[in-house]
């Protein structure tokens, strides 16, 4: 009997066009985002916000909810979500400000022991999640209040009965560690770069902008840090399978439960970090630092593309969703909008990214 020798076509080697890989990525929505924004900034408001001095002003506080929103995807990418990050950032804040006021200790040990601290509070976090079958979303949400009182109760024990803690510029003035976590970088390159002419300088010939806000480095720094994990590491492949399916996850080799716990245990320690920055800063810290942090951060995760049902999402997804909340929030102080429309913003930002992401994800999955 004669049989056919047609070739049959391996599905597998089916060539994807490039706007279909395109559609796939997960910070697709976020990068348009930013066009769009960029856009009616750039139309709409005065022309200072685009010299080097205007960027300046919106990546800093960019640089401190990114640093929060790359540890929120990381955990939405891994299937939980944490809602205590900005208590978090309260709670470690009142740690370190009492670690080098209070008990005098140098800025390094006092940055490991806000870090550790922060660390076992995200392990505790995980384990109640991971042995009680608690959705995350109500084991942080308590976490948020109980963490809100602590600092409260903390402060005004380390205070004599006042919700601020002051004295920290005073306790690590000279400390080179500090200047690693606060202040700027590269300002002998910002004063050359004045001398040639190339930025703009007051009349005395000093540069306008003196150097980069450390927590952009920093930021820069976990971005990719966290690209490189997800994209190239067998962790980043747990994170994804982990947050995909857990059960067939763990059937497969697959630590899970190691997977979220040191998730929540990053997410509250990049808190700290920004707590860390934040104190140093400014030389104090209060009761109502970080506060709603925690959902501007989500929301930036999810504008770069993380679902909330997990196991997909992007660090450079966050990382530009926190440059189009920072836009914004300083954005609107350089046209005549009322700067209270932010709030309105990020509702709608949200809202409009779910229903993105939520078609992105049918197409990837072939849902109806």
């Amino acid at each position: 009997m004669a049989t056919s020798s047609t070739p049959v076509a391996d599905e597998r080697l089916k060539e994807v066009s490039m706007m279909a890989r395109l559609m796939k990525r997960p910070e697709l929505g976020a990068i348009a985002g930013l066009v769009l924004v960029t856009t009616f900034f750039f139309l709409t408001a005065d022309p200072a916000m685009f010299t080097l001095a205007g960027f300046m002003n919106f990546m800093s506080p960019a640089a401190q909810l990114g640093i929060l929103a790359i540890g929120a995807a990381m955990l939405m990418i891994g299937g939980e979500v944490d809602l205590s990050l900005g208590s978090m950032v309260a709670f470690t804040g009142l740690i370190f400000a009492a670690l080098v006021v209070t008990m005098d200790l140098p800025v390094l040990p006092a940055i490991a022991l806000t870090l550790v601290a922060a660390a076992a509070m995200g392990a505790v976090n995980g384990q109640i999640v991971i042995r009680t079958g608690l959705p995350s979303f109500i084991v942080t949400l308590a976490f948020l209040f109980i963490l809100r009182g602590l600092s409260l109760v903390g402060l005004k024990f380390a205070s004599g009965g006042s919700t601020q803690l002051r004295g920290v510029r005073t306790a690590t003035e000279g400390d080179f560690v500090a200047g690693l976590f606060s202040g700027e970088a590269f300002t002998g390159v910002f004063t050359w770069l004045a001398s040639l002419g190339l930025i703009e300088t007051f009349r005395n010939g000093n540069p306008k902008v003196t150097g980069v806000p450390i927590e952009v480095i920093w930021f820069l720094l976990l971005a990719i840090a966290a690209t490189f994990v997800l994209t190239r590491t067998p962790f980043g492949n747990w994170i994804f399978a982990a947050g995909g399916d857990a059960n067939a996850a763990s059937n497969s080799g697959v630590p899970v439960r190691r997977v979220k716990t040191m998730l929540f245990m990053f997410t509250a320690c990049c808190a700290a970090l920004v707590a860390i920055i934040t104190v140093l800063d400014s030389g104090s810290t209060d009761a109502r630092r970080g506060f709603q942090k925690e959902f501007e951060a989500i929301i930036a995760a999810v504008i770069g593309g993380c679902l909330l049902t997990g196991g997909y999402g992007s660090a450079i997804g966050a990382f530009f969703g926190a440059i189009i909340f920072g836009m914004v929030l300083i954005g609107l102080s350089y046209t005549p909008i009322d700067q209270d429309w932010y709030l309105v913003f990020l509702g709608g930002m949200l809202l409009v990214a779910v229903l993105f992401n939520n078609m992105i994800r049918k197409r990837v999955t072939g849902e109806r």
